[in-house]
């Protein structure tokens, strides 16, 4: 209560805002200023502080009662360094006893579910072409998404974007060893968002 949130890999700030409404004051950090350009629309009252800045070495004007960061973040951190050098910032950050809540893409899910395979959704607004590769030595998952974007101005034009992304997978038993590593204390893990224990089968881990 009364804290301030930090929301780490915020995006287009759309958890950032929900967290506001709940009564938190909020940071949200993002290296994409692009993504940033999206939150600040929204940010109409400018109580959310945004800064952009790369999260491996991301600086505060003092410390959060808490951090969060969502939509596999983490994944995106493909060295194990990195990782822990995030993990220590947050350690730094964070008031005594506070929380950092955070997910990441298992192993499973990226052999499994995503593996080599193409992916196609088409919307209404928003169309993407999903071409999915996992190289299971490195452990590194790359994907091409092809995104249709309906304009504005003309509901007839799509506007054609293209993005390359890179992600590590990562077990909960080397989370588990980055995290002591970095001093902080491991507490719990559950299956995606429920309170159930991680599984096999958990393509996703909080």
């Amino acid at each position: 209560e009364g804290k301030t949130v930090l929301d780490l890999g915020c995006g287009t700030g759309k958890l950032t805002r929900l967290l506001q409404d709940k009564g938190y004051d909020m940071i949200g950090v993002d290296v994409s200023g692009e993504m940033l350009g999206f939150a600040m629309e929204k940010n109409l009252d400018g109580r959310i502080l945004y800064l952009q800045q790369d999260m491996r070495s991301f600086e505060l004007y003092g410390t959060v009662g808490a951090v969060v960061s969502i939509c596999d973040a983490m994944n995106y951190l493909t060295e194990y360094d990195d990782l822990v050098q995030v993990l220590t910032l947050v350690n730094n950050y964070l008031d005594p006893r506070g929380i950092f809540i955070f997910d990441f893409n298992t192993e499973y899910k990226y052999r499994e579910i995503l593996g080599d395979r193409v992916i196609a959704e088409e919307r209404d607004e928003c169309s993407f072409i999903w071409d999915n590769y996992y190289n299971e030595q490195d452990k590194i998952n790359e994907y091409e998404l092809t995104l249709f974007v309906q304009s504005k101005e003309d509901p007839e034009l799509y506007r054609k974007y293209q993005e390359g992304h890179y992600q590590r997978a990562y077990t909960l038993e080397k989370i588990k060893t980055l995290i002591e590593k970095a001093g902080l204390r491991y507490i719990a893990a559950y299956d995606a968002y429920t309170k159930k224990a991680p599984m096999y089968t958990s393509g996703r881990i909080c």
